[in-house]
């Protein structure tokens, strides 16, 4: 029988059009770098551009790309070695981090997430966050959605027990929402854009108007140590995306469209959102991760305390040119 860490991989091979006989390596590649993305923000637009291709042809590097649905699966995998790099919203890394995954944060996306949001179906009378008192809300767990409905219960002076906690990945969480059997469902882009074009659907509350909302690019420590560079050029890469998504907007949102299927007038709504932004891990954004942290482990959440800074990647300086002989 596969154990955990074989069948994950195995599926990952799926994902990557292996087959499914060869699972996936638990081990940096050589000449690879394997990227878990979303179909959604900076790293989908790279994908479309060949963007990192481009930056670690000189080194002899290539890339793989590997499809996630949300975060926490894809530091799961980032964890296991399955993949070397990807990006997610703020709670996953402090899920993984509980857990002791084996990954570091490279990079951060600051406000980068605020493209989510508190739906209410069609029909709903809560107008109010205290009026979630009681309700089913359906989010991810571990995922930015979690820590959204945390700080806003706690913005409307509610505590998590307050509700009753659905926990579903965004496809199902999408069909109960749909199908009314939950009260409100948190959600990030582009399912935030998709449903809040449905009839009669209403936003309770965005992410700007609760808490800051950064996004991070992590990477399995293992490849941080060993390949920096490699992890430093393509950091370099997402920040030239970044600046063009920036300026181009309508481009993004026609380019993004075209891969997820999602109508271009929704695309545009969600890329609106973003903050399109590569940086360090500055302080004032890893103070917020640690608040973010503090608050799954005060409320039971995640089993033991974390200390985000134990995790931050530091890029090795360059070393310094020899001495010439005079």
């Amino acid at each position: 029988m596969l154990d955990r860490r074989r069948l994950l991989a195995a599926s990952l091979a799926a994902a990557a059009g292996t087959a499914l006989g060869t699972p996936a390596p638990l081990a940096a590649e050589p000449g690879l770098l394997r990227i878990g993305y979303q179909k959604n923000g900076i790293l989908a637009v790279a994908r479309e551009q060949a963007a990192i291709e481009a930056a670690l042809k000189g080194q002899g590097v290539g890339v793989r790309w590997v499809e996630f649905s949300f975060g926490p699966p894809l530091l799961e995998a980032l964890s296991l070695g399955a993949v070397d790099f990807g990006q997610t919203g703020d709670a996953p890394p402090i899920f993984a981090q509980a857990a002791n995954a084996n990954l570091v944060y490279a990079a951060a996306q600051p406000r980068g997430g605020s493209g989510s949001a508190i739906l209410l179906p069609k029909g709903s009378n809560i107008a109010t966050l205290a009026e979630l008192k009681g309700k089913r809300v359906a989010f991810a767990k571990g995922s930015s959605a979690h820590n959204l409905t945390v700080a806003a219960l706690e913005k409307a002076g509610l505590s998590y027990r307050d509700i009753t906690p659905v926990l579903l990945a965004p496809a199902d969480g999408a069909a109960a929402f749909a199908g009314g059997t939950v009260d409100a469902w948190t959600v990030w882009d582009p399912y935030f854009a998709i449903a809040e074009a449905g009839e009669g659907v209403r936003i309770l509350a965005q992410a700007p108007d609760i808490t800051p909302t950064n996004n991070f690019f992590l990477a399995n420590k293992g490849f941080a140590e060993e390949r920096p560079q490699v992890l430093k050029a393509a950091l370099a890469a997402l920040g030239e995306v970044a600046l063009w998504c920036e300026a181009n907007r309508p481009s993004v949102a026609a380019s993004l469209s075209k891969v997820t299927g999602v109508p271009v007038a929704a695309t545009r709504r969600a890329v609106d959102r973003i903050r399109f932004v590569i940086a360090p891990m500055e302080a004032d954004v890893a103070a917020e991760q640690q608040r973010i942290a503090d608050r799954f482990h005060r409320i039971g959440v995640i089993p033991r305390p974390v200390r985000i800074s134990d995790i931050v990647w530091s890029p090795p300086e360059a070393p310094a040119p020899s001495p010439k002989n005079g």
